[in-house]
């Protein structure tokens, strides 16, 4: 590889880890496949000019974390930890779509098995080294 093959990567590497403000990983646990819709709030002083791109598409319609990343051409990790600071903001939201936010018409209220199975995933995800609790069901 050339000299200047180098001196790109190395740019595009700077401007990854300026964007992020040297952060690594995300305060949010972000799949590829989360969904967000633009929220009430607005960005902190000092965000990086993507939030703004970031909003702007979300506002037009609901966008995916992986969508964002390749419609701003920055890595995934990066659209993350922006996507993290605008969920803190309240700028972005990630919506409750209806098989989530729906009750089962016979469960009396309770949660339905949807959200039930969504949890489930999301905590095991998080945790996946945690030990079941043997009464849960």
């Amino acid at each position: 590889m050339s000299a200047h093959g180098y001196a790109a990567e190395d740019s595009a590497f700077v401007r990854t880890y300026t964007l992020t403000h040297g952060r690594t990983r995300p305060r949010h646990l972000l799949g590829l496949d989360t969904v967000l819709n633009a929220g009430p709030g607005r960005p902190g002083p000092g965000q990086a000019q993507e939030c703004e791109e970031i909003l702007a598409l979300c506002r037009e319609h609901r966008r995916s974390v992986t969508e964002l990343a390749g419609r701003l051409g920055r890595p995934v990790t990066a659209v993350k930890i922006l996507v993290s600071d605008l969920l803190d903001a309240d700028a972005l939201v990630v919506p409750v779509t209806a098989p989530y936010a729906a009750s089962d018409a016979d469960a009396g209220g309770r949660p339905s098995l949807q959200m039930l199975a969504a949890l489930s995933a999301g905590l095991k995800r998080k945790w996946p080294d945690a030990v079941a609790y043997p009464q849960a069901g």
